[in-house]
């Protein structure tokens, strides 16, 4: 097995600027390795800093101090250096993300929301499209919203649309946020299926699960994440 992403001593701190500066520190000498076929589980109580470390492996939040190597291109690049312009090829190309909620555009429909990634990468759109098809029929999203705008639908069904957009492409790194906190369970074990099948594809996963059961099902290794807590009583 393949490593596809190495995190190094990585270290988040958020500073207070309302409350004169104070520094936050949330995150400290994080160290883990993601393996391609395999997907791993943050766990941990909440405020642990899960959320955090995901979003740093996305670029979303800097990184004040360590190393996030990832498999790029055939290239190991640090994310904790790279420029915008390189976090966002990425993005496009080796780490998927699926967030918790949707950021519903207005005036798109639900079926473009989850076609767009395809597209983006040089997809056929009807190609695209079927493929997207696909994933929301798997999901059962009903077919009467896939051509509306999103920003009315349940936390569930905008839950599914999110899944079906991250999930639609091939990245090698894939970020799951609490992809099934919305989700009965036929959609959880529809899910837990997906995520089989992207190990078997070879796909890195890092997740963050709230429900133990799926938790268990896909998890092939636990980071615990009160390990790299700023307060050594967590760990």
């Amino acid at each position: 097995m393949s490593h596809a992403l190495v995190a190094t001593g990585i270290v988040k701190t958020f500073t207070m600027h309302l409350r004169g500066g104070i520094e936050l520190p949330v995150v400290t000498h994080a160290a883990f390795t993601l393996t391609a076929g395999q997907c791993a589980v943050l766990g941990g109580p909440s405020g642990a800093g899960k959320s955090s470390i995901l979003k740093m492996l996305y670029g979303n939040y800097a990184v004040n101090a360590g190393s996030i190597l990832v498999r790029h291109h055939g290239e190991d690049v640090d994310l904790a250096t790279a420029g915008p312009r390189k976090i966002l090829e990425i993005r496009r190309d080796t780490i998927g993300y699926v967030s918790q909620f949707l950021r519903a555009m207005p005036r798109v429909s639900a079926l473009d929301i989850v076609t767009e990634p395809l597209v983006h990468r040089g997809v056929d759109r009807e190609k695209a499209a079927r493929r997207a098809s696909d994933l929301l029929h798997r999901l059962n999203l009903p077919e009467r919203l896939w051509h509306l705008p999103p920003a009315t639908f349940s936390g569930g069904e905008q839950q599914r649309i999110n899944i079906a957009r991250g999930f639609i492409t091939d990245h090698p790194i894939l970020l799951l946020d609490e992809p099934t906190a919305s989700l009965d369970a036929v959609n959880r074990a529809v899910v837990v299926d997906m995520i089989a099948e992207k190990k078997t594809g070879g796909t890195a996963l890092l997740g963050i699960f709230h429900d133990a059961d799926v938790r268990t099902a896909v998890a092939d290794i636990v980071i615990d994440v009160t390990r790299f807590s700023p307060d050594k009583k967590a760990a």
